[in-house]
């Protein structure tokens, strides 16, 4: 595989930003019935959080994600490749490396949600090792949370 790794974002990376959620998640608008909340999510506001990494491979950006840390857990609120790059390993390598970060951070566990749409991530995220602990309506979406607890 090739060098693959996170970075912060910076401003100059929002429209690259904003156009991977629109390519990555555009498949569910019809599922869903209206945009999924990543492809209106306010993403300059997570960039001046220190919440926004770009995902590169071979220094060229392909993907982004928005996390933080909450209580005994790393929150990934949103993760997403250019449709152009998935299915090449990247998705399981990012979340290798947000295992590395959370705990480097003293974190028991990472969390996350889909929508109960997106048929591909409710059976992605159970192969990398996540198990579904919650549904809830929230924002007019439908979602299912997730957890793995790291050893």
């Amino acid at each position: 595989m090739a060098q693959m790794n996170l970075r912060p974002a910076e401003t100059d990376d929002l429209d690259f930003v904003q156009a991977c959620a629109r390519s990555a998640y555009g498949l569910y608008v019809e599922r869903i019935g209206k945009e999924p909340a990543p492809m209106v999510a306010d993403f300059a506001s997570a960039l001046a959080q220190g919440q926004l990494e770009i995902l590169q491979v071979d220094e060229k950006p392909i993907g982004f994600l928005v996390s933080y840390s909450q209580q005994d857990h790393l929150f990934v609120e949103n993760v997403a490749i250019d449709p152009q790059h998935q299915g090449n390993g990247y998705g399981g390598a990012v979340f290798a490396l947000l295992e590395v970060q959370a705990k480097a951070r003293g974190l028991a566990a990472i969390e996350l949600y889909t929508n109960e749409k997106m048929a591909e991530n409710l059976a992605f995220y159970p192969r990398l090792g996540f198990n579904e602990i919650d549904r809830r309506t929230e924002a007019g979406f439908n979602r299912v949370y997730f957890r793995k607890n790291l050893d």
